[in-house]
């Protein structure tokens, strides 16, 4: 029966893979091109992958012990079997469709430098105190790169790690190599391999990093070097890099920030950098460099914050120790820096700013990625490899903080085992993808494969799903990441389906996250139960839909599908809607409650956790809003 499943997974994946000789292994798929591979008239799929994974080529992956390269990542990523950086036999139950390896611009290979050094010739003292740290073992490493973490948050790391020419040197020649090797695991209708780097911009320890993503091959890649930070306070810089290659090659190139959740309130302000109102010139920029944004991924959760939605019972997913302090945890987060920090008060922001200056800067869309720092894309909670090599897994990883041997102010158990970008694409190649990126026609999950889709339009009924409703959603409406225009005498209605994963749990339900402004000029949400399992005995009452119920057994790491539903669909309306005020809707999808990774590893390594460590979960979707503005 497994293998039956296994087979139909890689089948839903639309990932083949192939067996044999090392040369049909290295190849994998032929030679075809883009121009090999036709779309569809509008999506019909959703293609999985992440956009955020790091490799030994990362300065702090390698410290913290990862050993793989991208070519590792890659294969790891298109289903195959890998030794982990640890030791440890690792593979995807199911492949996924894309990645992007995004090592960290800054330091490109620098720790790896440093590590395959001659110890004569390291004379800084700092340096040299870091080098014998990491060749003692990878206890001595995490604690070495942890401290190199703290002072490059402090600027304080030596010149000699600094040296911009040997710098400049190490960054060409990997970068050189490693474009050279993500094309040959680049195949057309199969599997894509995206160019980009991460950009890992941060004030003091306050998280403002981008993630690039090229559309292009290596013609135009090779014409640029990922960017490096440096010393940079801002993303204005990121943006000229990103408009000079544009022109320069006729390429194209986008930005995805992420974990905001760690910024101090910086990563969504209501202003410019310089602290006056934010222009509409300014407004229009960012929008158009960063048309979607990480929401969920191995350090939390950033969709929203009980403290700005508490009457929102599930608004808490993911901020346990993530809210407590910056990323480097130099400078703690106070509850007023929160609404600069959580996705669902930026989309509020962004309607705000719009409605006084006609640009709205945080138009994203929504998408998940693991940020692995092993080389290792995976979120299954069952099958969990973990943040960085010091957490793969064993018996105490549980209980061990985020940088085991450090206090660094989180512990690991707060790590979750998310997420992943899910892209309705037209077809699985660079384009195409980038494409439905730009367009935000993407969601994001924490895990699981859930198939959803979202439309808006103005005559949408129960009848539609009857017939050909995902071609009467591209026809008649907008989908998720769309722009709905103002009809005189109308309300909107929304096409909603969410289909469970079909290896994974049945849904709870399906709500609808609506934020407006009204005529005074304040911003407002409300959460939308629209569609739910079971729905003959459970009922709304006092704005709360009952529970769905619980079927997890802590004791064996299991839950049952006999409660939930396999798919929930509806057309919705706003009750409340005002053709007056400008406004966003976005899904959030429910699973029923399942095991988290840590049950999974209390089991399998027959340990006790402390009663305050979370053991079942309830896993989610995010879709990208659909805006609506008045005529």
């Amino acid at each position: 029966m497994r293998g039956k499943v296994m087979l139909a997974a890689v089948l839903l994946a639309g990932t083949t893979l192939t067996a044999g000789c090392d040369q049909a292994k290295r190849t994998l798929f032929g030679k075809t091109t883009e121009a090999d591979v036709p779309e569809t008239a509008y999506p019909e799929r959703v293609y999985w992958g992440d956009t955020h994974l790091h490799t030994a080529n990362s300065v702090d992956a390698f410290g913290f012990g990862a050993r793989l390269g991208p070519e590792e990542a890659l294969r790891f990523a298109m289903g195959q079997e890998v030794t982990s950086s640890t030791g440890l036999q690792a593979q995807l139950e199911r492949p996924l469709d894309f990645l992007v390896i995004a090592d960290h611009a800054e330091g490109l290979g620098s720790t790896k430098a440093l590590y395959d050094a001659p110890r004569m010739m390291v004379k800084d003292p700092m340096m040299l105190r870091w080098y014998d740290m990491m060749h003692q073992g990878p206890a001595e490493s995490l604690k070495a790169m942890s401290e190199i973490l703290q002072a490059r948050g402090a600027n304080k790391l030596p010149a000699a790690m600094n040296d911009p020419v040997k710098g400049a040197e190490r960054t060409a020649k990997i970068w050189q190599e490693h474009i050279t090797t993500v094309e040959r695991y680049n195949h057309p209708g199969k599997f894509t391999a995206f160019f980009g780097f991460e950009y890992t911009l941060m004030q003091g320890g306050n998280n403002l990093h981008r993630n690039v993503i090229f559309r292009d091959g290596p013609d135009k890649v090779r014409q640029v070097e990922p960017l490096d930070p440096q010393k940079e306070l801002w993303a204005d810089k990121l943006y000229d890099y990103m408009d000079a290659y544009e022109q320069k090659t006729g390429g194209k190139v986008l930005s995805i920030p992420h974990n905001s959740n760690l910024s101090n309130g910086l990563m969504f302000m209501l202003t410019e950098p310089n602290g006056g109102p934010m222009t509409a010139a300014y407004a229009k920029r960012r929008a158009a460099h960063e048309p979607v944004v990480e929401v969920t991924q191995m350090k939390g959760d950033s969709e929203a914050h009980p403290f700005l939605s508490p009457n929102d019972e599930f608004s808490g997913y993911g901020t346990a120790g993530w809210d407590t302090n910056n990323l480097i945890g130099n400078e703690p987060t106070k509850p007023e820096q929160y609404a600069g920090n959580y996705v669902r008060e930026a989309l509020k922001r962004g309607l705000l700013i719009e409605a006084k200056t006609g640009e709205n800067p945080y138009k994203f869309g929504l998408i998940g990625s693991t940020d692995a720092h092993t080389s290792l894309a995976g979120v299954e909670e069952n099958n969990y490899f973990g943040k960085h090599p010091g957490v793969e897994p064993n018996s105490h990883r549980a209980t061990d903080g985020f940088i085991p041997g450090r206090n660094t102010g989180k512990m690991n158990w707060q790590s979750l085992a998310s997420g992943y970008a899910a892209v309705w694409a037209k077809a699985n190649t660079r384009s195409s993808i980038w494409d439905a990126l730009k367009r935000r026609e993407v969601y994001a999950t924490t895990g699981p494969r859930m198939v959803v889709r979202f439309f808006a339009g103005w005559d949408f009924t129960a009848a539609d799903f009857k017939g050909d409703w995902v071609k009467a959603g591209y026809t008649r409406g907008v989908p998720m990441g769309g722009q709905l225009t103002a009809k005189a005498g109308a309300k909107p209605s929304f096409l909603i389906s969410a289909l469970k994963d079909p290896i994974g749990a049945n849904l709870d339900r399906v709500q609808v996250v609506k934020g407006w402004v009204d005529q005074a000029g304040a911003s407002h949400e409300q959460v939308f139960d629209v569609v739910w399992s079971s729905p003959e005995t459970r009922k709304i009452a006092g704005g709360k839909l009952a529970p769905v119920g619980d079927t997890v057994d802590t004791a064996t790491a299991t839950y049952q599908n006999s409660i939930g539903a396999p798919a929930l669909t509806t057309v919705w309306t706003d009750p409340s809607f005002d053709p007056g005020q400008r406004a966003f809707y976005y899904l959030r999808v429910l699973e029923i409650p399942t095991p988290t990774w840590l049950n999974y590893d209390m089991v399998k390594f027959k340990t006790k956790l402390p009663a305050d460590y979370p053991l079942k979960q309830q896993e989610r979707a995010y879709t990208s809003p659909i805006w609506f503005t008045p005529g």
